[in-house]
């Protein structure tokens, strides 16, 4: 009885010790020192994905110090950071292909060394030099106001091409991507338009507005504008493409009559924005 007792007093501490310890390795949650961010962002038709690690300057001296000149740094903290790209672009004039890369740089007073590498990882204590895709440099300069924690952006897109900004502390050094966003359009537009669907209003519209907006076959853009009007003849977006389309041709006449069109189908559609556009573009015409 005694035994059987104790047995049962032992079985139950284990139990109780056991239950307090899963307590105990409860993981806390607490901001990280350097928070993880991923930005994605769609550069034409191209996918960019950068991860990295923002680590704060909190009072430190940061370049020449924390991050000494002329050394290869990880750019941020944790591991090494990353960009991903799904096509070929170019970054500053180096052409290197879709794949995911680490951002290295070696900073100095004026200027930084840019290094896109295969050698992904924690940071440079597994890089290698010959696993390089790219390398160049670009001018760096003093900001204004102090950024506090490492910040990477992508900025002053265009359809072709963007700039991927690094700041941190008072410092900021930024380079080139451009892509041929054009060349995979246009191929994209001659494959579906070989053998285009008889009832997506949609494909034809977009295809006609790329060739407008890109200055190229306006002949071309206007028959497919023809054609999404014709598959949804309430469609006063398409209506509008397609007025536009013959303005640009220089036949004002047909571009109002289309114009006028337009502006009953919005003002039907109770759509005030289309029909302020209408409106002005009428205007604008009758003066030609």
């Amino acid at each position: 009885m005694i035994l059987r007792m104790t047995t049962t007093l032992f079985m139950l501490a284990i139990f109780v010790l056991g239950m307090n310890q899963d307590v105990w390795s409860q993981k806390l949650n607490t901001p990280m020192p350097s928070p993880k961010s991923t930005l994605t962002q769609v550069v034409g038709v191209t996918d960019v994905t950068i991860t990295y690690h923002r680590p704060g300057v909190k009072g430190r001296e940061i370049f020449g110090g924390l991050v000494p000149y002329g050394k290869l740094w990880r750019t941020g903290a944790n591991s090494s950071t990353t960009i991903k790209v799904s096509d070929t672009v170019m970054f500053e004039g180096k052409k290197v292909a879709a794949g995911e890369y680490a951002l290295f740089t070696i900073p100095e007073k004026n200027d930084w060394t840019i290094v896109l590498s295969k050698s992904v990882g924690w940071g440079t204590g597994n890089y290698k030099e010959e696993e390089d895709v790219a390398r160049f440099k670009v001018k760096s300069h003093a900001l204004a106001e102090k950024v506090e924690r490492l910040t990477i952006e992508i900025a002053d897109m265009t359809d072709n091409s963007a700039q991927i900004v690094l700041k941190w502390d008072n410092t900021a050094a930024s380079f080139k991507m451009t892509c041929d966003t054009d060349s995979k359009v246009m191929h994209q537009i001659e494959e579906v338009m070989k053998n285009p669907p008889a009832d997506d209003a949609g494909v034809y519209s977009q295809a006609a507005t790329y060739y407008f907006e890109h200055g190229k076959d306006l002949k071309k853009a206007l028959s497919w504008a023809d054609k999404a009007v014709e598959l949804n003849p309430d469609a006063f977006w398409a209506i509008r493409l397609k007025s536009r389309i013959q303005a640009q041709m220089g036949d004002y006449k047909k571009a109002i009559e289309t114009a006028k069109l337009s502006l009953e189908k919005a003002k039907k559609a109770d759509n005030a924005q289309y029909v302020k556009f209408n409106e002005e573009a009428i205007a604008e015409w009758s003066k030609k």
